[in-house]
């Protein structure tokens, strides 16, 4: 989705580029009609000018002028038996004849331009516009030739390369447009750049915008002439710190840093009066405040200063910003109250301050903002009833308040406006819709989900909004029967959400009198649907139908599975299914029957599907040979049945795309077959649970895409994998529960020697307990660990950390085990986890002191082995470090003081060793009980009853090793883990499911919203750099 945004952010970017150029385009074609006053072309130049023509033109018919605009190629038109200066896009002086302008922007040119080309030899020309043709390779030097230059514009021409040295020496140049070039990584270097600050002296334009910059130093811009106007170096990779001399510039109007996310700097704290008509410092490093100086801009019409680091609460300033049009704040850190001269501004059409810590209710009332026709609020902590006034605004079309803290009921809308998309999510909003919401009779767009609402949908006021194309009205608290003709009425209507409003239910009529035509979105989930609506089959063109969480069941029988040609994706999880008669519809993609009662062996889904969900059934029998043939496949989730027999050989074969198998929990038996070829995709395999034997297979190691791999809980026997080190992708490793044997061999190659990641480098997660693993602790391979060594302030701040909960509430367990199953393994909830489990083995030996440089290891056990010496004092640099199990080991000497340190630590378990001397106090240490650290009979020291004062004691007896104990962080993550494979394949499914299912609708449409919202901006953005 980040892709799309930015090319259509792209797209309009060069949109207005584009514009700067139509003034000359304009100007030339004007001057080029064929009249009385046309100058006589002299001859060399229109022979050069033909001859370039020869070289340039392009036969590709590639097209890179911005999508709004014409392309064609004016120089298809020229010949030499006419006057060059009534050529299209030549201009001349009317006295001399000489070419003085040419404007070949979106011509269809191509190739390269030589350095001894013919346009070279325009020595009169003062303005060239080439932009959006498709040059090929660096920019010649060669136009430093063209001395009288004043504008040149060789924006969006594909040129790659550094810009050459020479270009610094167009004296006269007053407009530079070099914009557009730097996806094809054109490149500024410091040297020529600092000339060209030191050489045009009277330049006012300077566009370099996607330009790649990382090499010049920000300082250097204070070079820039003090006639400059207007500034674009939007996504130039800069870095540093950007000279606050900039602001000041006596004439500088259109201000673009956006774009620059390694770029810092503040705004002017004061004396900042400045001429600036646009100014976007959006997605930038910028920080500290937003200064009361801003109050000072005047002229402004467009102020960006979003997703950028500023901090603190929005001065109360915007009274003199009265030309303002377009004001975006968000995802700027700033809090506190909506300054109330926001409200003032007559002439502003665009507003948005989503994604801050904004609090406070809205203001009663407002009647300035007539011209807003966007108001943008979401992720705020905004309080209070939603005020009658936003729906009255007569210019507002889009209104987006999701994500507050806002309640009451909506009140009466007294005259209202003309909004076409209205979004009011995840508030506190209660009661009935009101009657007079009901005649925005503009609305396309309307969400209140997850709201309080009640009452009863009721069809003769829904249909009042015959525009309406997209509703959601999912988990509130609506009652009563939905009946047919409320849809029958919504004609436009394609997207309908009433899931999870447990009081609402379909009407059971069989009556089939509708069609729905433009349905292609319907979601029924937790609606106490019984069986599948009749209707359903009048909607021809539905592609995406939810009726999870219901009552459905019995099976789908074969007119229910008739007419659906359209439905891609279809989710009947958790029902009361028992049978498939047939599938509905023929290009099925995505097909969700999780959490049913199906029975016998594994129906035959159409082999379009792509992803196959069908966890938590009572299927028997083995997987049939048709898996073979679904070469679309890309998740295969059987886990949670009871299938037996021997896993497909062929699962192993499938290379077409990225490849998710999760078979967790079945009776799979025999070995794991080795027949993984190379350039699978295979990604995620979770094989636990199950009664698999024999070898790991070697062909694994094909399996460069593998990133999970998860085979506890079988009888597999070998040793240990070491050459598993070559998946330069593998972040997960779980082999606990096996019979695996002997010592940890690794070989660790160094990273400075492979193009890849050194072994096990991208490791989170290894976990290899209640094997036979035996010898000493590996010290390489805690080295390798890198990914253990970062530490991330998320996972530091993580309140719903599972140990954290299981310390905190003991009747979180079962809710934190279920998260984990879900969430943990999709890398969401808990993208940051990290465990190293190496528990009940033979290990022995010391502790390695390389294990306490996992800085950001969250999970260490090492219980149950023969380990001695010392606990290492390096312990006390894990940061992360929630729960360590050192217990049933024969570890001694005193508990290090380091330890303290850890001042997350929330389970501490160092029973049954041979410590002694005092227990550490302070931070953690001091939340401890007895279990901590029971059967160390020489310390002494709170929470032990034994005081310390002096040396003598007891002898404490040698541990016995048991098998069978096991503590209480290894219960957590062995839960944890059954679940991890099916958790994991819902969580790499998630994208896929949210953009063709539809759910959750929020996170789509925020997408959506955001798409939108910065198309507008841009085009308002780079729009200002024209007026």
């Amino acid at each position: 989705m980040g892709k799309l945004v930015w090319l259509h952010q792209i797209l309009s970017l060069l949109l207005v580029q584009f514009l700067l150029s139509g003034v000359d385009c304009s100007l030339s074609l004007s001057s080029s009609s064929l009249n009385s006053s046309t100058p006589l072309c002299l001859p060399e130049e229109s022979s050069a000018l033909l001859q370039f023509k020869t070289i340039s033109s392009d036969d590709s018919g590639a097209d890179l002028c911005p999508y709004l605009l014409t392309s064609y190629p004016k120089t298809n038109f020229w010949n030499e038996s006419t006057n060059c200066c009534s050529w299209d896009g030549v201009t001349c002086d009317k006295v001399n004849g000489h070419v003085t302008g040419l404007n070949l922007s979106c011509s269809f040119l191509g190739g390269s331009i030589p350095e001894n080309s013919t346009l070279f030899r325009l020595q009169g020309l003062k303005r060239l516009n080439l932009a959006y043709n498709f040059f090929e390779g660096s920019i010649p030097s060669g136009f430093s030739q063209l001395v009288s230059l004043t504008h040149l514009n060789l924006s969006g021409c594909r040129f790659s390369g550094l810009v050459p040295f020479d270009i610094s020496l167009l004296s006269k140049l007053i407009s530079l447009d070099l914009s557009g070039n730097g996806f094809e990584d054109l490149k500024f270097d410091r040297h020529s750049f600092d000339m060209l600050m030191h050489n045009l002296s009277e330049l006012e334009n300077l566009f370099l915008d996607t330009i790649n910059m990382s090499d010049v130093l920000p300082s250097s811009l204070i070079n820039l002439t003090s006639s400059l106007k207007r500034l674009d170096l939007g996504a130039c990779e800069l870095q540093g710190e950007f000279p606050a001399e900039i602001f000041n510039l006596p004439y500088l109007e259109y201000l673009d840093l956006s774009g620059n996310h390694n770029l810092t700097g503040y705004l002017p704290i004061s004396n900042w009066s400045s001429p600036l008509r646009l100014l976007c410092l959006s997605d930038s490093g910028f920080k500290g405040s937003i200064p009361s100086a801003l109050g000072n801009l005047t002229k402004i019409t467009f102020l960006d200063l979003s997703s950028s680091n500023f901090e603190g609460k929005l001065p109360n300033v915007f009274g003199n910003l009265n030309k303002l049009t377009t004001l975006d704040f968000s995802s700027c850190h700033v809090n506190g109250q909506l300054p109330s001269t926001l409200f003032n501004l007559t002439q502003l059409t665009y507003l948005d301050l989503s994604f801050n810590s904004l609090e406070g209710p809205l203001p009663t009332q407002v009647s300035r903002l007539q011209n807003l026709e966007e108001f943008w609020l979401t992720d705020n902590l905004l309080s209070g009833a939603i005020p009658s006034w936003l729906f009255t605004l007569p210019s507002l079309e889009y209104l987006e308040l999701s994500r507050n803290r806002l309640t009451g009921p909506i009140n009466q809308i007294q005259k209202p406006n003309s909004v076409q998309q209205v979004f009011l999510a995840n508030n506190d909003i209660h009661g009935e819709i009101p009657s007079s919401f009901f005649g925005l009779a503009n609305l396309a767009q309307l969400d209140l989900s997850s709201n309080n609402l009640t009452g009863v949908i009721k069809s003769a006021k829904f249909s009042k909004l015959g525009n309406l194309e997209k509703l959601d009205l999912s988990s509130n608290n609506f009652s009563g029967v939905i009946k047919l003709d409320l849809l029958s009425k919504l004609k436009n209507l394609t997207t309908l959400d009433l899931s999870n409003n447990r009081l609402l239910s379909l009407s059971s009529s069989n009556g089939v009198n509708y069609s729905f035509l433009e349905l292609d979105t319907l979601s029924f989930s937790s609606c106490n649907v019984r069986r599948f609506p009749n209707f359903l089959r009048t909607a021809k063109n539905l592609r995406v139908l939810d009726l999870s969480c219901n009552k459905i069941h019995g099976s789908i029988s074969k007119w229910e599975s008739q007419g659906w040609e359209e439905l891609s994706s279809l989710n009947l999880s958790h029902n009361s299914l028992i049978s498939l008669e047939q599938f509905p519809g023929k290009n099925l993609e995505i097909l969700d029957l999780r959490s049913n009662i199906l029975q016998g062996p594994l129906p035959a889904p159409p082999p379009s599907l792509q992803r196959f969900f069908v966890s938590e059934n009572k299927l028997t029998g083995k997987i049939p040979p048709w898996i073979c043939n679904m070469t679309s496949l890309e998740i295969l989730d059987l886990s949670r049945n009871n299938l037996g027999g021997t896993i497909p050989a062929c699962l192993g074969n499938i290379t077409r795309f990225r490849l998710t198998i999760n078979l967790q929990m079945n009776n799979f038996h025999g070995k794991i077959p080795d027949c993984f070829v190379w350039g699978t995709r295979l990604t995620n395999l979770a094989l636990n649970d199950n009664q698999l034997e024999g070898l790991l297979p070697r062909s694994l190691i094909n399996c460069t895409f593998l990133g999970f791999l998860n085979l506890a809980n079988n009888k597999l026997s070998d040793t240990f994998p070491h050459w598993l080190d070559k998946l330069p992708r593998l972040q997960f490793l779980i082999l606990r529960h096996n019979r695996f044997h002997g010592p940890l061999n690794i070989s660790i190659v160094p990273s400075s020697f492979s193009l890849v990641p050194s072994s096990f480098s991208l490791l989170k997660v290894i976990d290899l307990s209640q094997n036979e693993f035996g010898g000493l602790l590996p010290t390489k391979l805690f080295q390798s660990l890198k990914a253990m060594k970062a530490v991330s302030t998320i996972s530091l701040y993580n309140s719903m950390s599972p140990i954290h909960l299981l310390r905190r509430d003991d009747s979180f367990v079962k809710v934190t085990m279920k998260r984990l199953e879900i969430e943990l393994e999709l890398a969401k909830t808990f993208p940051d986890f990290t465990l190293v489990d190496f528990s009940n083995n033979g290990f022995y030996g010391r502790i390695p002191d390389a294990l306490g440089e996992l800085h950001a290891l969250i999970v260490l056990n090492l219980s149950h082995n023969n380990l001695t010496g010392p606990i290492p004092s390096s312990f006390g640099s894990m940061a992360a470090i929630e729960s360590l199990d050192l217990s049933w080991n024969k570890l001694g000497g005193r508990i290090p003081s380091q330890l303290t340190n850890l001042t997350f630590l929330e389970v501490l378990n160092l029973s049954q060793n041979n410590l002694v001397g005092p227990i550490p106090h302070g931070n953690q240490f001091d939340t401890f009980d007895n279990d901590s650290y029971s059967g160390n009979l020489a310390l002494c020291g709170l929470p032990l009853s034994m005081k310390c004062g002096d040396d003598k004691g007891p002898k404490p007896p040698t541990p016995v090793f048991v098998e069978d104990e096991v503590s209480a962080i290894p219960f957590i993550w062995k839960l944890a883990m059954m679940g991890y494979g099916c958790g994991l394949v819902l969580g790499l499914s998630m994208g896929y499911i949210v953009f063709t299912t539809g759910r959750p609708w929020w996170f789509v449409r925020t997408i959506e919203r955001d798409w939108q919202k910065n198309v507008t901006r841009w085009i308002r953005r780079k729009g200002g750099r024209r007026n």
